[in-house]
């Protein structure tokens, strides 16, 4: 793992106790920081943020996260051990929505095929029937001969 990594874990990390720990604004919600993006010298960071809620929580979220954007910024900078104190921006991650939705859709299309399955498989289990009914049974026992 290389020291530009082992940084963003280090923010991700200190940004989320921060956040669940010392933040008392009553507009955020459950909030789970999902990644950073660090710039290569270190001084600019994305920080990917998932609300559980309603849309209305994501927007009151959003503003209590930038109201609290350079408090954070501070204890960040004390906790970690950086040459300059790296710049903070909040944002949304939409991927775990963006996930949700690809899963639904996917289910949707199996319960639109399953049907079709289900009306193959009875008209094999039909055609099989049909054509034991058709046959005669045949003895399979082989007779001595006396």
């Amino acid at each position: 793992m290389s020291r530009h990594e082992r940084v963003e874990e280090a923010i991700r990390k200190e940004v989320s106790l921060i956040i669940h720990d010392e933040l008392k604004d009553p507009r955020i919600g459950f909030v789970t920081i999902t990644r950073v993006e660090l710039t290569q010298d270190l001084r600019n960071a994305k920080i990917f943020y998932s609300v559980l809620g309603k849309e209305e929580d994501c927007k009151k979220t959003k503003l209590a996260l930038d109201s609290a954007l350079g408090y954070i910024r501070s204890l960040v900078a004390q906790r970690i051990n950086l040459r300059f104190a790296t710049e903070l921006m909040f944002h949304e991650d939409h991927s775990t929505e963006y996930s949700v939705r690809i899963e639904e859709v996917i289910n949707k299309i199996k319960e639109l095929e399953q049907p079709k399955d289900v009306a193959k498989e009875e008209l094999k289990l039909n055609t099989v029937k049909e054509e034991s009914k058709s046959e005669p049974k045949r003895n399979l026992r082989k007779h001595k001969k006396v």
